[in-house]
């Protein structure tokens, strides 16, 4: 497997250099994980479409958008590229929208629904809230961990100001030096 991480281009943050890493040599970015960081991960590919169904419930999984089996897969193998590396993930919380409780499940084996995860595409009046919880969560975090928050693509956007995620893909950060201050981009985390 391939890992990408993509340096945002910020020279503190150039430690990684841009590299894209084959799984073999991938001793940059495994250091920057142990060290502790936090990936805010889009879920996996789902059934084709935009936004949920007219009538979706968020309690009724039938009713949304789920992971087809590429998303599922993909899922799998994330938690195997963790796995194989023997990357400890100490926290794992997910939107509560069924396809990224799944991409959890999958990968890590467990999930924690979260409302400061929820999918901003249709209603974006309480994004800012949700935004300002997640970043106070991260500050709060103790050093060394490595937190896996699962999420949606416009969500993820707006926490990190603007980066465009595909399914699956994730951006590391960590906590900016006051719960007020904006994340830190480290880069970006693909696993095929």
């Amino acid at each position: 497997m391939r890992v990408a991480l993509i340096c945002r281009g910020l020279i503190a943050l150039c430690v990684i250099g841009g590299v894209h890493a084959a799984a073999d040599d991938d001793t940059a970015l495994l250091r920057e994980l142990r060290g502790g960081a936090v990936l805010l991960m889009r879920h996996t590919q789902t059934t084709a479409g935009v936004g949920d169904p007219p009538g979706w419930r968020l309690e009724r999984c039938e009713t949304q958008r789920n992971l087809d089996a590429s998303g599922v897969a993909h899922a799998q193998r994330m938690g195997q590229w963790f796995a194989s590396r023997q990357l400890r993930v100490t926290v794992v919380r997910n939107s509560p929208w069924c396809r990224a409780r799944d991409t959890a499940m999958l990968a890590f084996g467990r999930h924690d629904d979260w409302a400061p995860l929820s999918n901003i595409f249709e209603d974006r009046s309480g994004a800012d809230a949700q935004a300002e919880a997640v970043r106070q969560h991260l500050h709060s975090l103790p050093p060394g961990e490595l937190v896996v928050l699962v999420s949606h693509g416009v969500t993820i956007s707006h926490l990190v100001g603007g980066a465009g995620l595909a399914t699956g893909e994730s951006v590391v950060v960590r906590a900016g030096a006051s719960p007020a201050a904006p994340l830190q981009i480290i880069g970006r985390l693909v696993v095929p």
